[in-house]
């Protein structure tokens, strides 16, 4: 028999085996070569950041990382089990003792109101606000206690309310900034503006559209921002294998799992972000969309301004801002 036996099925499955795995293993190399990297090696002594989500997945590992940099760091979290747990690995590993705990759960205004007034009782300033805490869902639909759809409860408006609350605190600290976690998955959907709570939606579709309200808050919250020496900007982690994909239900589940051995770890994805909030390479950048701790192109639908100042118009009917709160 030949060393190139096409004649027999079992010789031909395996040299397909053996080659799909060489391309798959070199693909995996090429992610990991062209994935962004932050240099920066700022000391964050004296600063205090917010990061939402902190307790699993790219928010640990950004609290993780600006625990080790100096920073006080306020995991705000919605699962306080696992929020803990979260804290005193990363106390343990890093020696920094200012690491603290707090409940928020952004699917809920009231929540939401509760954690920002406690913020404003207890802190005398906040360098940076990281909204990295992210809701994904497939077919299950779902209100939030205001009677919004979850996932953009969670992933939109929970985030424009948090900011609006937090705003004085932040111009007060300037030169501050804000962060926030967008995807590329944005491409796939539009936020349709004359149904801002979309209850009867598939979810799995809203979490693109919610990525989608990330980008367009994004920019219009820079524009209001001129001037104020705080910045805005949103940015793709990549696809990582994190706690956002635990509600994908089966038989999804079967890809997933072979799609997720290509995704980024934790620590990658947390790269760009901590570009963000850390690095002098963007210090005063403000507006932009990053991708890999570089700035990356939109599309002309996502960067329409109208649009934006239309979502934000709305958005705070959503949340119920009044006279009373912070105006950005």
């Amino acid at each position: 028999m030949s060393v190139l036996d096409w004649d027999s099925p079992i010789s031909i499955v395996g040299y397909v085996v053996t080659a799909t795995a060489v391309f798959l293993s070199l693909f995996k190399y090429y992610l990991y070569i062209t994935c962004g990297k932050i240099t920066s090696s700022r000391n964050m002594e004296g600063k205090t950041v917010i990061v939402t989500g902190a307790n699993s997945g790219i928010g640990k590992e950004t609290a993780r990382d600006l625990a080790k940099r100096g920073a006080r760091v306020i995991m705000a979290c919605r699962n306080m089990e696992t929020a803990a747990q979260a804290r005193d690995e990363i106390v343990k590993e890093t020696g920094n003792k200012n690491v603290v705990l707090k409940k928020l759960d952004l699917s809920s205004q009231g929540s939401i109101r509760e954690f920002a007034a406690d913020i404003l009782k207890t802190e005398s300033k906040l360098d940076v606000l990281v909204h990295n805490a992210g809701f994904a869902e497939t077919f299950r639909k779902t209100k939030s206690v205001d009677g919004i759809e979850f996932t953009m409860a969670t992933n939109h408006y929970g985030p424009f309310l948090l900011t609006h609350l937090l705003i004085d605190l932040l111009k007060r600290s300037a030169p501050s900034r804000i962060v926030i976690v967008a995807s590329e998955m944005y491409r796939l959907a539009s936020v349709n503006l004359n149904n801002l709570n979309p209850v009867n939606t598939l979810p799995a579709y809203l979490y693109y559209v919610s990525k989608s309200a990330n980008i367009m808050f994004t920019r219009e919250l820079a524009r209001r921002l001129e001037g104020t020496n705080v910045t805005a900007n949103c940015l793709h982690p990549g696809m990582i294998d994190s706690g956002i994909w635990r509600n994908v239900r089966f038989p999804l589940t079967l890809p997933m799992a072979v799609i997720k051995a290509f995704f980024k770890t934790n620590e990658e994805g947390a790269q760009t972000q901590l570009h963000l909030a850390c690095s002098s390479e963007v210090e005063g950048i403000s507006g932009k969309y990053f991708r890999d701790c570089k700035e990356a192109g939109l599309t002309a639908g996502i960067s329409d301004m109208e649009r934006a100042k239309k979502l934000w118009e709305e958005s705070a009917k959503m949340v119920k801002l009044t006279d009373k709160d912070p105006k950005i």
